[in-house]
């Protein structure tokens, strides 16, 4: 089993070292892009990439983690925990599998604990051919000026008008019209961006310099927030395509013990997303069949993982907030995405594990 002791951090700035040394001490070299502004604390930012195999390898599986920011303690936990697991890298090898950890890809949101990269954009929203226009979501418009009211907490008519919506439409149309993506509001929630943030072009960079000569990738992008607190939901990455679906739930639904959920037929708990960032390995990578899942751990209620993401795009538009609030909606905002308890950690890092020796069966055609 992976050893959790001393995998998870409290901060982006330990979360980093724990992973580069991790990487160190497996023999493995890191590569740094490095973020064009600091962290939090000060420190220097950096999407950082380890790779675990040869740079030839035909089968390439991909462990990421912080799309969304606040989500890599979790994330980057795994990733150091695995690194250290001497009987993964072992049948990773002997698979011929390369393994490539993407630590951080949006580094600022980590470091600040926020869920959005420095262009207040949901990464996981951002991948769109912008040549083209982009897709309207009319209702987060009915409730934009809901979402992030003047004053926070909200008073009582906001409350009574969010409360109003869910109870005639209910808490499914209350997520789905704010986690779908949109374009309209720049200082909004789950805002896709005009335009390739800093993570997008520097992912699709890493892409193609690790992906060129591979034939066959899995990708787990570790993510937090949704469903059941510890239960990993894995949620099928990919294109609306019936054989891809079909090979991801061959090669991670456990005979039915861990089904992979899809956001094309409703079984996943996200609601339909648009210009999700699995996209760009089929732009990157186009030789190569893509097979991956998102891998879902839940923390607390949807509700009031919402409820903290406004109060985190409140406070980034009021920077002037006393102190003493802003370090309480920062922990509101950690917690909706971190569960800090010994057993939490393990179940995600087990769920984790087993998920990774199920892509490299698959990579290796054995599933």
């Amino acid at each position: 089993m992976a050893d959790t002791h001393g995998a998870f951090s409290s901060t982006y700035a330990q979360a980093r070292a724990r992973f580069l040394g991790a990487a160190a001490e497996a023999g493995l070299t890191a590569e740094s892009h490095a973020h064009p502004l600091p962290g939090r604390e000060g420190e220097a930012l950096a999407m950082d990439v380890v790779r675990d195999g040869p740079a030839d390898a035909r089968r390439l599986l991909l462990l990421s983690s912080a799309c969304h920011g606040v989500e890599g303690h979790c994330g980057s936990g795994v990733q150091v925990a695995m690194l250290r697991d001497a009987a993964w890298r072992a049948r990773a090898h002997e698979a011929g599998v390369a393994v490539l950890y993407i630590h951080a890809l949006n580094p600022h949101g980590f470091s600040h604990t926020r869920r959005a990269t420095h262009e207040n954009v949901d990464l996981n929203r951002n991948f769109h051919d912008f040549s083209q226009p982009l897709p309207a979501n009319d209702a987060y418009r009915e409730i934009a000026a809901l979402l992030v009211p003047d004053a926070w907490p909200p008073g009582p008519d906001n409350e009574r008008a969010v409360a109003a919506f869910i109870a005639e439409r209910g808490e499914a149309a209350w997520q789905s019209a704010i986690t779908r993506g949109q374009h309209e509001f720049p200082d909004g929630l789950f805002f896709g961006g005009t335009e390739p943030t800093w993570s997008n072009r520097t992912l699709r960079q890493v892409l193609r310099a690790h992906g060129a000569q591979a034939a066959h990738i899995a990708w787990i992008d570790l993510h937090t927030g949704l469903g059941p607190s510890g239960h990993g939901e894995r949620i099928y990455a990919g294109r609306d395509d019936a054989d891809a679906i079909g090979r991801a739930r061959s090669w991670w639904g456990g005979n039915g013990a861990t089904p992979v959920t899809s956001i094309y037929d409703g079984s996943s708990t996200s609601a339909f997303l648009t210009g999700l960032m699995w996209t760009s390995v089929y732009d990157e990578c186009p030789a190569a069949s893509v097979t991956g899942i998102a891998l879902e751990y839940g923390t607390v209620p949807i509700l009031e993982v919402v409820q903290a993401l406004r109060a985190a795009h409140w406070l980034r538009l009021h920077p002037e907030a006393p102190e003493a609030q802003a370090e309480a909606i920062r922990r509101q905002v950690l917690a909706a995405f971190y569960t800090d308890t010994p057993e939490w950690q393990a179940r995600i890092v087990e769920q984790a594990r087993e998920a990774l020796f199920q892509a490299v069966e698959g990579l290796a055609g054995r599933r």
